[in-house]
């Protein structure tokens, strides 16, 4: 059987490896032999993830026509890419990409530091932001008032408060999507939405395809239900999705679910535009694929061009009815990581499926939650809680910006008009070794690995809009100074530092 999930075709692979050729080499490098520069530039781009890994490479014959090369050339290139681990093969099933067992994804870096470490370590691992008060506090004492009657009964919804479905499904219709409350289940968060659809609908061993990269907590839990991942590339900067490859995988390796984030990509804060979205929906219904749409950064636009309405129509809106498209929504990212409420928009038999499985679950959400939430909705707080988180992200972004820009000039990367984290390519550092030099340093920063399938993105981290002022150059200084500890090879382990030339 194929180890593969996804293919590259030998025109698509060349396009890929010209891209390189425009980056400067370094003072008296010398030209490598032709087989070694081809060799070292497919292995940049798995660890970039422009290539997945387990992407199925073109023929030896193929790729030498398009590249105009030999093949003898190709062909020493691919056994350079075997011995070193980025490659694997066998007879009549041809070569897919992989990554070295050495290589495993790290294990730290987005679980919230505990209370104790924050005075020593400035964490940039976890990419919230503390409550947005006084509506923290305003909301919760509205709760308390509403919670009498609930408090005699047995507290037990497992689709939500009929309150706050409603005031979800109204929301969605005035967004322009004509929304019914029995469309709507409210969950713990968005982590126990998508987790509920996966369980329902990608047994263990089903495919998903999901970007790459992408939000590193979600792929974690689709690997501990069991799920094969499929990595579909996204497209150059923050242009959001490259359509031919997802026609492609849906087509040729036919996941039962993708799973997407079209506002404000986490990691990278990519923003899909329309015609993006009605092809990828277009693409899945025809593929038979459920399409998972995360919108939990949608409100958190950053620049003034959104204000008057400017955001792409969302995803659900190609696919009204939900036949195709489920959408998941959370209070956690716009308003507060501690408000555990999420929510999922579907078509009413998804939703009646979902609420059935939920007994074998966690049963229902919590009330208070929900009416504070339903609070903030109904009265208006909810627009003025998250016009204050936009304020106090964009004022961290811009300063993460500026210092980033002062400190590490050799740091690549393109500035998003929304989200929460910036996507940050490291100068041809080991991102593994950033994050575990930062640990020494005293910024605590989640590697580009976590973030992509098996061990990809080794030449990235992300950085989150978290802290500003004083702290945000602290955290840039504590930054550069782990840069040179992976530069001069003084990292735990005693091995030198791995360093990504094309």
């Amino acid at each position: 059987m194929a180890q593969w999930t996804s293919a590259v075709g030998a025109a698509q692979l060349a396009r890929l490896l010209s891209s390189q050729q425009d980056r400067p080499a370094g003072p008296g490098t010398r030209r490598p032999p032709a087989y070694r520069a081809l060799a070292d530039g497919i292995r940049l781009l798995v660890l970039e993830g422009r290539v997945p890994v387990a992407a199925r490479l073109p023929a030896e014959r193929e790729l030498a026509l398009a590249l105009a090369v030999s093949r003898t050339t190709v062909a020493a290139a691919y056994e350079a890419l075997r011995g070193e681990g980025f490659l694997e093969s066998r007879r009549g099933a041809g070569s897919w990409t992989a990554v070295p067992a050495g290589n495993p994804i790290p294990a730290r870096g987005l679980e919230p530091l505990p209370p104790e470490s924050l005075g020593s370590m400035i964490d940039l691992g976890c990419a919230s932001l503390s409550a947005p008060e006084p509506w923290l506090t305003r909301a919760v004492q509205g709760a308390l008032e509403e919670l009498p009657p609930y408090a005699h009964t047995h507290g037990d919804y497992p689709a939500g408060l009929p309150a706050l479905r409603a005031m979800i499904a109204e929301r969605y219709t005035a967004r322009g999507i004509p929304t019914m409350p029995e469309q709507i289940m409210v969950t713990t968060g968005a982590m126990g939405a998508i987790d509920a659809i996966c369980h329902l609908f990608a047994g263990r061993g089903e495919r998903i395809a999901v970007e790459s990269p992408s939000y590193a907590n979600i792929l974690q839990l689709m690997r501990e239900a069991g799920a094969r991942l499929v990595p579909v590339a996204m497209a150059e900067g923050l242009s959001g999705w490259d359509m031919d490859r997802w026609r492609q995988v849906l087509r040729e390796a036919a996941p039962r679910i993708a799973y997407v984030v079209a506002d404000f990509h986490n990691p990278t804060g990519a923003l899909a535009d329309e015609d993006q979205r009605r092809r990828l929906v277009d693409a899945a219904r025809s593929a038979g694929t459920v399409l998972v749409a995360d919108e939990t950064m949608t409100e958190l636009w950053l620049d003034e061009e959104f204000r008057d309405g400017g955001m792409p129509r969302p995803v659900c809106g190609f696919d009204p009815a939900g036949s195709t498209v489920i959408t998941v929504g959370s209070a956690s990212k716009a308003f507060w990581a501690g408000m555990r409420i999420g929510w999922v928009r579907a078509a009413p038999d998804v939703i009646r499926s979902l609420v059935a499985a939920r007994a074998y679950a966690d049963l229902g959400t919590p009330v208070l939650e929900q009416l504070a939430v339903n609070w903030l909705f109904s009265t208006g707080g909810w627009e003025q809680a998250v016009e204050l988180r936009r304020a106090q992200a964009r004022e961290n972004r811009d300063a993460l910006v500026a210092v980033l820009r002062r400190e590490l000039p050799d740091w690549e990367f393109e500035v998003p008009r929304g989200g929460l984290t910036l996507w940050v390519r490291t100068g041809g550092l080991s991102g593994s070794r950033l994050a575990e030099a930062g640990e020494r340093t005293g910024v605590r920063v989640p590697s580009g690995p976590r973030f992509g399938v098996d061990g990809a993105f080794e030449g990235y981290v992300r950085l989150p809009f978290t802290v500003g002022g004083a702290v945000a150059e602290e955290a840039a200084t504590r930054l550069a100074a782990a840069a040179r500890l992976v530069e001069s090879g003084a990292t735990g382990g005693g091995e030198a530092p791995r360093t990504f030339v094309a």
